[in-house]
């Protein structure tokens, strides 16, 4: 065992160990292990499934049945942008082509250097402002395919 998947399981039973919540299922581990690492590494998955005595097929279940975990570490920066119903319609096709173009993707991943990643959502529940971002969490709406390229621009500046 290499000293980085060492490394990885010490987290992933230091995340699991220090929850909140005393009982833990599947679920809450996993959440847990992600929310301490960023993404479910193949490492973490055993780990969860050997400390809640299950198997790594039930475990790969309940992971892969919600779409928000990540099985590959992200990029350093996270750009989300909305493609929900109200921001459809105000454009945000345009702000998802011209941020696929800027970061040299072809669809929603990371790019090549790992400094961003490029996620499609849903909802990001600013329906007011469309279309929306959210760049590292911070919320940006009444985007334009420029406005969304700057904000994006500065970010990577950092």
């Amino acid at each position: 065992m290499s000293s980085d998947a060492k490394g990885i399981k010490d987290r992933v039973r230091e995340a699991i160990s220090s929850g909140k919540r005393p009982t833990k299922t599947v679920l809450s581990s996993l959440l847990s292990v992600h929310d301490e690492l960023g993404y479910l590494p193949d490492e973490a998955i055993e780990e969860v499934a050997a400390l809640s005595n299950t198997t790594i097929n039930e475990v790969w279940g309940v992971a892969t049945f919600y779409t928000n975990f990540r099985f590959t570490p992200p990029g350093r920066h996270l750009v989300e942008v909305c493609w929900g119903p109200t921001c459809h319609l105000a454009g945000a096709g345009k702000i998802i082509d011209s941020i696929q173009k800027q970061l040299g993707l072809s669809s929603e991943g990371e790019t090549e250097d790992n400094q961003v990643s490029l996620k499609y959502n849903t909802c990001l529940g600013a329906c007011a402002q469309p279309p929306v971002a959210s760049i590292d969490h911070r919320l940006i709406g009444r985007l334009t395919a420029n406005s969304a390229m700057r904000a994006v621009s500065e970010v990577l500046s950092k």
